[in-house]
C-alpha cells in the first residue's frame, strides 16, 4: 500500500513538474520577439532557401547567447513560401493575422517580395529581405528593406567589365523569366548598349526548365561573342548543351552562379565562366568573416554561401534596430533607414532613402571547376542607370 502510494505521489509530481515546465516554455515563448522568415525550403529554390535559413540560425545563436534584446529573446517563426509569390502572400498573411508577427526576414525571392510588399505597407509590418535584388523592390514601398543590393549593380558591372575588360562589341542574353531574371536581363542589356556595344538576341526561359535547344540554336546564329546567363541550376543545363550544339562564345554571369551544383552539372562546360559576385570569402582574415565562418562550420559542417552570409547579416542588422527601436514598428523602421557602414559579414552596409543598401561588388571566374577571385572591389564606370 506505501509502495503504491509512493509510486502515485511520484506520477502526480512527475505530471507537476511537466506542466510547470511546458508552461514556463510556454511564457518564454510568449516573451519572445518574434521575427517571421518566409524562405523556399522546399522546391527549386530550396538550396538558397536553407542556406539562408542556416545563416538566420547561426545569428540567432549569437543574439540569444548574449542575452536577447533587451533580455528577451528572439524567436524566428519559419513558413515555406515554395519561391511561389502566391504561397508567399498566404502564410504573410496568416503571419500577420494569426501569429502577430510584424516583423519579416524575408521573402527571399524578388517575385515574392513584391507580392506581399502592398500588405506589408498597408499593414505597417516591416520586411527586410536578405536577397531579392529585383530593381522594381526600390520603389515597392516604406516599409520594405533589403540587404543585397539591386540587380541594376548586378547588370551594370558585368556590362562594364564584358565591354572595357573583354572588349566584346556583341552579345546575346538568355535569363530566367522572373521578376529577378527580367532585372538583370534589362539591366545587362541597358548598359551594355550604352558603353556601345549591341545585344543582338534576348532569349527566356522558365524556371525549372531542363531543355534550352531552341534557344541556343538562335543564339549560336546570331555569333555572338558574349552571352550574359542569368538563372539558378538551370544554367549548369544550359552550359552543357551549348557544348554539345558548337557554341563557344564567352560566358557572364551573376552572383547565383556560384553553385558547386551548376559546376557538377555542366562539367568542364563551366571553365572561364566570368561572373559579378558579391564581396564575401569564407577564407578572409577579417574577424565578423572568420568567426561566422568558424561557427557555420562546426554546424553545418560546410563553408557557408553568398546567402547564408546575408542572411546573417541581416538578421544581426534587424537584431540592432530592434535594440534601437525598442519594438516600436515606426523607430524600428527608421533605425534601419540610419543603418551606415554596419560590419557585415558581406562588406560594410548602408541603407539609403529607399531601403536599398549600397555594398561593393566584384568579379570572379570559374577555373578549373574552382571559383576564382579576378578583383574583389570591380568599379563600373557609372553610378546611375
Amino acid at each position: 500500500m506505501k509502495r503504491t502510494l509512493c509510486w502515485v505521489l511520484i506520477f502526480e509530481l512527475a505530471i507537476s513538474f511537466g506542466i510547470f515546465g511546458c508552461a514556463k516554455q510556454e511564457k518564454e515563448e510568449e516573451g519572445a520577439i518574434k521575427i517571421g522568415a518566409i524562405l523556399p525550403l522546399t522546391g527549386e529554390a530550396a538550396k538558397y532557401g536553407l542556406n539562408t535559413k542556416n545563416g538566420i540560425e547561426i545569428a540567432l545563436e549569437e543574439i540569444n547567447r548574449k542575452g536577447g534584446i533587451k533580455g528577451k529573446k528572439v524567436s524566428i517563426i519559419y513558413e515555406d513560401s515554395q519561391a511561389d509569390p502566391k504561397r508567399a502572400v498566404s502564410v504573410f498573411q496568416k503571419f500577420t493575422t494569426v501569429d502577430k508577427v510584424r516583423f519579416f526576414l524575408g521573402p527571399l525571392s524578388s517575385s515574392s517580395v513584391l507580392a506581399v510588399a502592398p500588405i506589408a505597407n498597408k499593414k505597417k509590418v516591416i520586411i527586410l529581405a536578405p536577397a531579392a535584388s529585383s530593381p522594381e523592390i526600390t520603389n515597392a514601398g516604406d516599409y520594405i528593406f533589403r540587404n543585397v543590393m539591386s540587380d541594376l549593380f548586378d547588370g551594370r558591372a558585368i556590362a562594364d567589365f564584358a565591354f572595357n575588360n573583354l572588349k566584346k562589341r556583341t552579345a546575346c542574353v538568355i535569363y530566367i523569366s522572373n521578376d529577378f531574371g527580367i532585372g538583370l536581363e534589362d539591366s545587362f542589356k541597358t548598359y551594355f548598349e550604352k558603353y556601345g556595344g549591341e545585344v543582338v538576341i534576348v532569349e527566356a526561359f522558365n524556371p525549372g526548365d531542363t531543355d534550352f535547344r531552341t534557344q541556343l540554336a538562335k543564339i549560336k546564329s546570331s555569333a555572338p561573342e558574349v552571352v550574359f546567363l542569368a538563372g539558378q541550376k538551370e544554367m549548369g543545363y544550359i552550359l552543357r548543351q551549348a557544348v554539345e550544339l558548337g557554341l563557344n562564345p564567352q560566358w557572364i554571369s551573376f552572383s547565383m552562379f556560384e553553385d558547386p551544383e551548376i559546376l557538377k552539372i555542366a562539367g568542364n562546360a563551366a571553365n572561364n565562366v566570368y561572373y559579378t559576385y558579391r564581396v564575401f570569402d569564407p577564407d578572409s582574415d577579417i574577424s565578423v568573416v572568420k568567426d561566422f565562418t568558424e561557427s557555420y562550420k562546426r554546424k553545418y559542417g560546410q563553408l557557408p554561401d553568398i546567402f547564408a552570409g546575408l542572411a546573417y547579416d541581416a538578421a544581426r542588422i534587424f537584431t540592432l534596430a530592434l535594440e534601437k527601436g525598442g519594438q516600436d514598428l515606426e523607430k524600428v523602421k527608421m533605425a534601419l533607414y540610419n543603418t551606415r557602414n554596419f560590419p557585415g559579414v558581406v562588406g560594410e552596409t548602408t541603407f539609403d532613402e529607399n531601403g536599398d543598401v549600397i555594398k561593393p561588388i566584384g568579379i570572379k571566374r570559374v577555373e578549373k571547376g574552382k571559383f576564382i577571385w579576378v578583383d574583389k572591389s570591380f568599379e563600373s564606370k557609372e553610378t546611375e542607370k
